[in-house]
């Protein structure tokens, strides 16, 4: 979202199940992330899209218009709690995060689940860039970022069946295409390797 709106900022790494100093004092709740704008802090990934689309309106990412907001304020919902729940917390927490805060091994009937889950939220991206040109109108919004959020961390651990759903593949290939993407695209984790096609917009 800072990218699209051409703005700029440092960004500092962190893992929140250490407890560290910095991050209790910006952030009492100890959660990631956090956006220091001066003198304001703001915690919480949706209250820092909601404060820089009001601070930073020049390019507004809500959309034009009380039915298109809404409609992507709907989706943006719809990704960061039910998306989220039933397959991100389900694969990237147990494959990922339980390895690097050393807390046991991926249960397979939770990773399972997630695997299965993902097929419905795919096929419902696919149905959505049937109808439109983005997942929530005419233009690239806020739900475009926020999906492409939760599938790239996905896509990194190879765990999204594009094969399943070639319009989600494609409204996905748009957005690698997008020059805002393309920083978290060529980010790489520690010990890791994302899969051949994940950086490239013609996969």
């Amino acid at each position: 979202m800072l990218r699209e709106k051409g703005l700029t900022a440092e960004l500092v790494e962190t893992q929140p199940w250490e407890h560290p100093d910095e991050l209790l004092r910006l952030n009492p709740a100890s959660e990631a992330p956090v956006l220091v704008d001066g003198d304001f802090t703001v915690c919480d990934s949706q209250a820092i899209c909601d404060y820089l689309e009001e601070a930073y309106p020049e390019t507004p990412l809500l959309g034009v218009g009380t039915e298109q907001r809404n409609e992507t304020r709907r989706l943006v919902a719809w990704f960061d709690t039910k998306f989220a729940r039933e397959v991100t917390e389900l694969l990237w927490r147990e494959k990922l995060v339980k390895r690097w805060a050393k807390r046991g091994f991926p249960r397979s009937e939770v990773v399972r689940e997630g695997s299965q889950n993902i097929r419905f939220h795919l096929t419902y991206i696919d149905y959505l860039y049937q109808q439109r040109k983005w997942l929530a109108g005419e233009a690239m919004t806020l739900a475009d970022i926020v999906a492409a959020s939760h599938l790239s961390v996905l896509d990194y651990m190879g765990d999204v069946p594009w094969d399943a759903a070639p319009r989600a593949r494609d409204w996905y290939a748009k957005m690698k295409s997008r020059p805002s993407m393309r920083p978290v695209l060529m980010d790489r984790l520690i010990g890791l390797k994302p899969p051949a096609h994940y950086d490239d917009p013609d996969f």
